[in-house]
């Protein structure tokens, strides 16, 4: 009876995935593959026949369907999602399909009215700089910077005496070394750091924010690749000098362990905080807005500024930080790679990409993060921290934001360090964006 139902079984049919399945199984960003080649049809169909809103449903349309492509296309090919890779594509194929007239007019007439004229780009700031910075656990802001402000100090004094130094011996000016290829470097990132800091510049100094961006873009992706690779050879030394190796606790008393633990707990999420969320990070930005014209600092600067003080201070209830931090997760992963592609179709000039980077600029980078690690590196040796730890949290300094942080500890295997390197990254980046504003204004 066994032998034959053996029998008959291996004569039954074999059952094959069902195509459809699969294909809606593969997904472009978060959209299966199915869903998402059927919205880029529609968009792509309706531009062509110049039917293609020229409002912010048009250019949102393009701004994330090129952004969930070239995001995952980056995340996927091997050596450069390791150097952010999406963040490379998003800023540099959209600049390069305009420098050679490639994208279509009306696609690049929606982008134009929604990043020029909606300005959506700021409202993304405001989401990010408010969320990030109030979605921090208050014991980890306090605690971890101070733990982390000596060696972030030495650090940053380290990179901005190497950059400029270098930058004379391939005859850059100075000021322009530190403002435009330091800085960038050790604001944070794009979104939280070059966006805010362009936006201040531009004021201070009366030129476009494009020319700006364009001009500072180049030194925080070079200098995200350095702290990348300075992070894995620390790990390699580890490996091979145990004594210098804490395994990703930071300080050798080992009482970082409940400071490290201490994360923004999971919360389900929740619609009407998060608009409150919305809301409180757009009273953020017009407040900035509205101090800037009695203090004559920038808005963006100020609104870093308010926010961190609110924090500090415990002004808002716990909820409606919460709502800021979830809205902020939003914008982060559904936005950041479509305000991206917006940034480097208008904002970043192929020709001027191209140009930049020389091999003065990129020695000026790489002198600029290498400094700075190793001053943290040795820094927390004298600190009693282990100087692995150290020099690769100090290296998040110059990551791009916390895409930039994720792949400096991934190149070292510390991820247990996120809470430090949220604060080396956003702390760390916005002091030095309201610190080279200032200097800018006094120098100006």
């Amino acid at each position: 009876m066994e032998a034959a139902t053996k029998a008959a079984g291996s004569h039954a049919p074999v059952v094959r995935p069902n195509m459809w399945q699969a294909l809606m199984r593969r997904q472009i960003g978060p959209l299966p593959l199915p869903v998402y080649v059927t919205i880029a049809g529609i968009t792509i169909a309706a531009a062509l026949n110049g039917k293609l809103p020229n409002d912010m449903i048009g250019g949102l349309s393009v701004l994330m369907l090129m952004g969930f492509l070239l995001g995952d296309i980056g995340n996927r090919i091997p050596v450069l999602k390791q150097i952010g890779g999406a963040a490379i594509l998003c800023l540099f194929v959209p600049s390069a399909l305009i420098g050679y007239g490639l994208l279509d007019p009306g696609m690049q007439k929606a982008l134009t009215t929604t990043m020029k004229t909606a300005n959506v780009q700021y409202l993304y700031i405001a989401g990010l700089v408010a969320g990030s910075i109030l979605g921090m656990r208050h014991r980890v802001l306090v605690q971890g910077f101070m733990r982390m402000f000596v060696p972030l100090l030495a650090g940053t004094a380290a990179a901005v005496t190497a950059g400029v130094l270098v930058g004379l011996m391939f005859g850059y000016d100075p000021m322009h070394t530190f403002f435009f290829i330091v800085i960038p470097i050790l604001g944070g990132g794009i979104g939280e750091g070059i966006l805010p800091l362009s936006i201040g510049y531009a004021e201070i100094l009366g030129k476009s924010q494009a020319e700006l961006v364009a001009m500072m873009v180049p030194a925080a992706l070079v200098g995200n690749v350095v702290a990348i690779v300075a992070s894995g050879i620390l790990r390699w030394l580890g490996d091979r000098k145990p004594e210098l190796n804490g395994h990703g606790m930071l300080v050798k008393s080992g009482d970082d362990a409940e400071l490290l633990n201490d994360t923004q707990e999971s919360q389900p999420l929740d619609l009407s905080l998060m608009g409150a969320g919305l809301l409180i990070a757009c009273a953020f930005f017009i407040l900035g807005a509205l101090l800037a014209k009695v203090t004559g600092i920038p808005g963006p600067i100020l609104m870093i500024v308010s926010a961190a003080l609110v924090k500090v201070f415990k002004v808002l209830p716990a909820r409606m930080e919460l709502g800021a931090y979830q809205m902020y997760q939003f914008f982060s992963k559904n936005l950041t790679f479509a305000i991206l592609v917006g940034l480097g179709a208008l904002f970043v000039s192929w020709k001027d990409l191209v140009h930049a980077f020389t091999p003065g600029y990129i020695a000026i980078c790489a002198a600029s993060v290498g400094a700075m690690v190793t001053c943290g590196f040795f820094v927390g040796k004298w600190l009693n921290m282990y100087p692995v730890e150290s020099g690769i949290v100090t290296a998040c300094h110059s990551g791009l934001g916390g895409t930039g942080d994720v792949a400096i500890l991934t190149a070292s295997n510390r991820m247990g360090l996120m809470p430090f390197a949220q604060i080396s990254t956003r702390i760390g980046g916005a002091a030095m964006i309201v610190a080279a504003t200032l200097l800018l204004k006094l120098f100006h």
